[in-house]
């Protein structure tokens, strides 16, 4: 995506001008086209050149999650080939519930870079850099390397009072904006069910269905807001229809183009609502240590250079500690 960049250079406003899309939304509109459009196509490429097989032209008369299958399945020319249908609508609505979601942490990425006019294929790629965080985009796929960790319904017991104990971590439950059982997860746990008539039961959703029951009978969880979230059906789903784990988030960030794009548009044309081109910076305010004493680099000695880890003044809320002599 960032290669990408250097294809279109004319939507470049490091090349043209920090008001390059200021009264031209024509223009702006344009690349946000472009990336929804070839998002999917260079995630299939990948994957084709992945398994060593040849890549798959995308076909205008299927739609969008439609013609994303038949990119990474069809055997090639003069193979008539069609998503099944089930697994499109699957597909689609996965897509939907994961194109948006406010201010998380790959989206402010994608403003931060974009409030410093950088091209919108840079800015996607840094917002992508940030959804490649296992703690953000590859969360469905760390539910999955749980429920297989657990191993049985018998180990599902074991496994809560670890997390009780806090020997172990619960993934795919709780959520920074959902206090509540996440809407999402109600709708791809339904989605699920359709899926696994076409493709088979995948083991692992009997031992998911299991954790929530007992995580949602227990005050410890309950109390604490712990409840499903988006994360905790899907990577069973894409497991079902054939995704290796470590491609999840692509899956993840295909759709969430669509999201990046929207608040980038709207940080354009706010700027040029306003007449302004205001760069983010966060304010932080640094809470360490203050009026330590700075010695010259001749007055320091070997003598001085030897100190005790335990006798560094520590402050409660920075654990990073400044030392006068090192």
């Amino acid at each position: 995506m960032a290669a990408m960049s250097t294809f279109h250079k004319e939507a470049n406003p490091a090349l043209h001008g920090v008001d390059l899309y200021t009264g031209n939304e024509p223009l702006l509109n344009k690349q946000i086209l472009r990336i929804l459009g070839k998002g999917p196509t260079v995630a299939a490429m990948a994957y084709r050149h992945r398994i060593g097989r040849p890549v798959n032209l995308p076909r205008n008369d299927l739609g969008y999650c439609e013609n994303f299958l038949y990119m990474l399945d069809s055997l090639g020319e003069g193979v008539t080939y069609k998503p099944h249908p089930i697994l499109t609508r699957a597909l689609d609505i996965l897509f939907t519930l994961h194109a948006e979601h406010e201010m998380n942490c790959s989206t402010a990425a994608m403003m931060h870079i974009g409030s410093a006019r950088g091209d919108p294929y840079s800015a996607v790629a840094g917002a992508a850099a940030a959804l490649y965080g296992p703690l953000h985009g590859g969360a469905n796929e760390a539910v999955l390397k749980m429920l297989e960790e657990i191993g049985s319904l018998a180990g599902v017991d074991a496994f809560i009072e670890d997390v009780k104990a806090k020997k172990r971590r619960l993934m795919g439950f709780g959520h920074r904006v959902y206090k509540q059982y996440d809407p999402r997860a109600k709708i791809i746990q339904e989605i699920a069910m359709e899926v696994f008539a076409v493709t088979g039961e995948e083991p692992l959703i009997k031992i998911a269905k299991e954790l929530e029951k007992r995580a949602l009978t227990d005050s410890y969880f309950t109390s604490r807001h712990l409840y499903p979230n988006v994360d905790f059906y899907s990577g069973l789903i894409y497991k079902a229809m054939g995704f290796p784990t470590d491609y999840f988030p692509v899956l993840f960030a295909i759709p969430r183009l669509v999201g990046w794009l929207a608040h980038w548009r709207e940080q354009m044309l706010a700027d040029q609502s306003n007449n302004s081109s205001r760069i983010w910076r966060p304010l932080q305010l640094y809470e360490g240590p203050r009026g330590m004493h700075y010695d010259e680099i001749e007055e320091r000695t070997l003598k001085d250079k030897k100190y005790d880890h335990e006798k560094i003044p520590k402050h409660p809320f920075n654990k990073r500690y400044l030392v006068s002599k090192l």
